[in-house]
């Protein structure tokens, strides 16, 4: 089978490089090898690699910037994904489709399932929810939209790394506390990408993070204490619980965004692991780099 992969260059799409099956072959395309809000760029890329599944893990990610950026947030989240979805139409490759919890309002209290009404705060979240659209328009069902949530890895700018250089920094975080969801490690995403690329008959919408439930602040917590355990901090740091207001930024977030996995466990047969338990590997492998 051939795979083509864009956004090779961040967090997912080299977790999905490095775990890549023997039996797949890769055509890797990071931002600078190819513009995905370049429709003609995305049709020439597609048909010069004629892959059986394109894998989109391209995405605009700075959430607060968009709200300043919602020209270029909207080319890469909202009409890219179109352009991929016509390509892959085209050539007859399935799409799948990374998406975010960013599409909800956080004001439900359970699990959001993927048929539950779409709410989001801000153009990150809102772009986002275009590209599904898009896709779902030109390949309607067929194609396969995996939403997940809190991404970080040893590369690329996320959580875990920012919380380590201040914490070693300054001795001293303030955290917010009352926004909750699942950390997930973009290893633990790319395990259910290729799980998904091996299963044809899994498509439309559905939602994979880790296991477990965290506020940031809780999140930050372990930070320390497991960066402590792994000799990336010198001395356990002081994490200080603080609330949303005491932390305007310019994109609104929800406060609850924790995902249902249930359809994607069944269908995979894949069971996540705890999102501590990947913070852990992690940070022993950013130890070990």
């Amino acid at each position: 089978m051939k795979a083509l992969i864009t956004g090779a260059g961040g967090q997912v799409g080299a977790a999905l490089m490095r775990s890549r099956p023997a039996d797949v072959t890769v055509a890797a395309c990071s931002h600078a090898e190819l513009d995905i809000g370049d429709g003609k760029a995305v049709q020439r890329a597609v048909a010069d690699a004629k892959p059986q599944v394109i894998i989109n893990a391209a995405a605009y990610t700075a959430v607060d910037k968009a709200e300043s950026e919602p020209d270029l947030a909207r080319r890469v989240n909202g009409e890219a994904p179109g352009h991929l979805a016509e390509a892959a139409k085209a050539c007859g490759a399935r799409l799948i489709h990374l998406s975010t919890d960013f599409v909800f309002d956080g004001s439900q209290s359970r699990p959001y399932a993927p048929g539950d009404t779409v709410s989001p705060l801000g153009v990150y979240g809102e772009t986002k929810l275009e590209g599904e659209r898009r896709v779902q328009q030109v390949l309607g069902g067929e194609a396969l939209i995996l939403r997940t949530a809190w991404v970080y890895a040893a590369n690329g700018h996320n959580f875990v790394r920012t919380m380590l250089r201040l914490m070693a920094e300054r001795g001293r975080v303030r955290v917010v506390a009352d926004q909750v969801g699942s950390p997930t490690w973009a290893s633990s995403v790319a395990e259910a990408l290729w799980a998904a690329v091996r299963t044809p008959s899994f498509a439309g919408l559905h939602h994979w993070t880790d296991a477990g439930v965290a506020s940031w602040y809780d999140f930050a917590v372990a930070v320390a204490e497991e960066g402590h355990a792994a000799g990336l901090l010198k001395r356990p740091p002081e994490v200080e619980s603080i609330t949303t207001a005491d932390y305007p930024t310019p994109a609104r977030r929800p406060a609850y965004s924790v995902l249902d996995r249930a359809s994607s466990e069944r269908s995979l047969d894949l069971k996540p692991a705890h999102w501590r338990v990947n913070l852990r590997k992690m940070l022993r492998e950013l130890r070990d780099a």
